[in-house]
């Protein structure tokens, strides 16, 4: 038996994850860029946010459908405390200064692609959402095998979830034209450093396969 992870998605088995695509990291007036001067913020981030606004997003809506056409699960993870101080936050978010309190806009996810009412949204403080939720128990009483995961950013938290999915047993599928990071030269070199532990394929590509 050969062993591979180049496997199509079984729609009964498979999740669509979201990472952090929500308003403190997704949209100009997020909390994550409250303290960015004008200046500094089209010297930053103004690439970044032509992209997600452009083709990304764009991308994410489309995977959404089709997921959802397809039976196959879609959910989503934001960055957002447990508490209002962010005193359960994990060292690293405390020591960044990331502390998007309970409850607060910041961590909603972005409306363009809105959860649905009955879609599982998972609050997390820490970079993989496999270390600071239960989705690891939530995907198993799903009867979920293969995970695909899309979202920001493509060198950060959607890395540490791919490395987390994959030791854990799931098969991993990146979406790389509907992940992204600051600049090209991250992403690009964040989807050669991972693709070790997942299959990585387009937006165009996993509708047709679904479909």
């Amino acid at each position: 038996m050969t062993m591979t992870r180049d496997v199509p998605l079984v729609a009964q088995q498979s999740a669509l994850l979201f990472i952090d695509v929500q308003n403190f990291s997704a949209r100009r007036d997020g909390g994550e860029f409250k303290d960015v001067s004008p200046a500094e913020f089209d010297e930053k981030y103004a690439w970044y946010f032509e992209q997600l606004e452009s083709r990304i997003v764009p991308n994410m809506q489309r995977l959404q459908a089709a997921c959802r056409d397809a039976g196959v699960e879609v959910m989503y993870t934001t960055i957002e405390s447990l508490t209002l101080d962010g005193r359960d936050r994990s060292l690293d978010y405390k020591i960044t200064g990331f502390n998007v309190p309970k409850g607060a806009w910041d961590g909603k996810v972005i409306d363009e692609i809105a959860p649905g009412e009955d879609e599982i949204v998972l609050p997390k403080s820490s970079s993989s959402v496999f270390v600071s939720t239960h989705i690891d128990y939530i995907l198993r009483n799903l009867g979920v095998r293969q995970v695909v995961l899309v979202g920001l950013l493509t060198d950060q938290c959607v890395e540490s979830a791919i490395r987390d999915a994959c030791d854990l047993g799931y098969l991993v599928t990146q979406v790389t034209d509907a992940c992204l990071t600051y600049t090209q030269a991250r992403h690009d070199n964040s989807l050669s450093t991972i693709k070790g532990y997942c299959r990585q394929v387009t937006t165009d590509a996993l509708i047709a396969e679904l479909a």
